[in-house]
């Protein structure tokens, strides 16, 4: 799933201008481009104008008047501001598969196809703009996704998963923020797994130490941290009514994909390819659209109660 000299025919000679009856007259039928002036019959057949009698054809011009003088127009309100930019992260891709499920579902095309979906959705709201940090099946450093968001401008980041536990029977979405320790065994595991991500780049991509990613973490700023939160607020009361949740849905640890010092940003694990239903459930699309459709609400009210520019 991804997004990215003729020469025209010499024109023919011209024809003599055929001539009609119109309201007792003799005159002729002329195209569009003949006619210039007023005096023109409503009535159009096949491209071509009806011109009345005092109509000023091409070659009988009257003198030319002085044209007006030009003014600049006058400004009414306020110009819109630009929509902001929402940065969507499918997870893993290229030689990293993500996690499989059960029947080989792979977490990398479940990921890709739910951004896309929730691209779309975005799109057609028109309060936004949308930028995925990719579009087909390649593979990108979990760095190069947080400065694909700074250098998009991007106003907030979604990280999209569906990742596999050692306990196959827990199942349901949950959405994740930074944070330097984690809020459970589970999800700290979930972040070292993700984390791990960068060894399938080879020796030339390299994770930040985890003395770094402290470092690295520290420099998020308290707006980014309180609008990552607010993000993830709002994709939990959006998913409640529609999408099955983990207990306490809402979880935090040192995902690097999170990082960024001054963009809110989440991770969204859709459910997880361990569990058999949520694999049957993501492996269709009417699944996947609905937790776009969640997804996109909670883009809304984020948006909607902070304040930031939206259009419309």
């Amino acid at each position: 799933m991804s997004v990215k000299p003729f020469s025209a025919p010499l024109p023919a000679a011209p024809e003599p201008h055929p001539h009609v009856a119109y309201k007792g007259y003799t005159v002729p039928l002329l195209s569009r481009r003949a006619v210039v002036g007023g005096g023109v019959a409503a009535s159009l057949a096949g491209g071509q104008v009806f011109a009345a009698p005092h109509t000023h054809v091409l070659g009988h011009l009257p003198p030319p008047t002085p044209a007006a003088p030009l003014h600049a127009p006058a400004l009414t309100g306020k110009a819109r501001p630009t929509p902001p930019l929402v940065m969507l992260d499918p997870g893993h891709g290229g030689k990293d598969p993500g996690a499989i499920g059960f029947s080989g579902t792979y977490e990398k095309h479940v990921a890709e196809a739910a951004a896309a979906e929730l691209a779309r959705q975005l799109m057609a709201t028109g309060r936004y703009r949308v930028a995925m940090t990719r579009t087909s099946d390649r593979f990108i450093p979990l760095d190069g996704r947080v400065e694909l968001a700074q250098k998009h401008g991007a106003s907030l980041f979604i990280s999209m998963h569906a990742d596999a536990l050692h306990n196959a029977s827990v199942r349901g979405a949950s959405v994740y923020t930074h944070s330097h320790g984690a809020s459970d065994s589970q999800t700290a595991a979930l972040a070292r797994t993700e984390n791990d991500a960068d060894r399938f780049g080879g020796p030339l991509v390299q994770g930040a130490s985890p003395e770094v990613q402290q470092i690295l973490a520290s420099l998020v700023t308290e707006e980014a941290r309180r609008g990552s939160l607010h993000m993830a607020n709002a994709v939990v009361s959006s998913f409640r009514s529609r999408i099955n949740l983990l207990p306490h849905p809402q979880r935090h640890a040192a995902f690097a994909v999170l990082k960024s010092a001054q963009i809110p940003s989440v991770l969204v694990e859709m459910g997880f390819m361990s569990n058999r239903l949520d694999e049957a459930a993501l492996r269709q699309a009417g699944h996947r659209a609905m937790v776009a459709g969640a997804m996109c609400t909670a883009v809304n009210r984020y948006f909607a109660s902070a304040g930031v520019g939206l259009a419309g």
